[in-house]
């Protein structure tokens, strides 16, 4: 019987309600995309974390709580980034003010990724994006 190659276990890791959190969010996703093998769009991808985990951090994240990150790589090659948090409110990409400091965050990673969109949890929500196999 020949068996078809299955992907790797999906990866996730926990990070508090600190700053901090952004850069180790990256850190993780860096390596898993380096063991994966997948170089090719790591910098779009990179960039797609700093901007969900900074969205948890500001906006779904409870003081005493925190955010988790999920990295699946499909059978197909896909990538999905997924970032749960226990927070409210729909995620929305909003055109912010020229003068803005923030508020681009969803349009980059709409631009950036393939797909992306809001499931629901009990509490709060996952916003995930995707990214077609190389």
């Amino acid at each position: 019987m020949i068996r078809e190659p299955q992907p790797p276990s999906p990866r996730e890791a926990f990070y508090r309600r600190d700053r901090r959190s952004v850069r180790l969010a990256r850190e993780f996703t860096r390596d898993a995309l380096t063991d994966w093998a997948l170089a090719e769009r790591s910098d779009a991808v990179l960039l797609c974390v700093s901007e969900l985990a900074t969205n948890a951090l500001l906006h779904g994240v409870p003081p005493g709580r925190g955010f988790r990150l999920r990295l699946v790589l499909e059978a197909d090659g896909a990538l999905r980034v997924e970032v749960h948090d226990s927070g409210g409110g729909d995620p929305l990409p909003t055109d912010g003010a020229p003068e803005a400091e923030y508020g681009r965050g969803l349009l980059l990673v709409a631009a950036l990724a393939d797909k992306w969109g809001v499931g629901r949890r009990d509490p709060g929500k996952i916003v995930w994006c995707e990214f077609a196999a190389p």
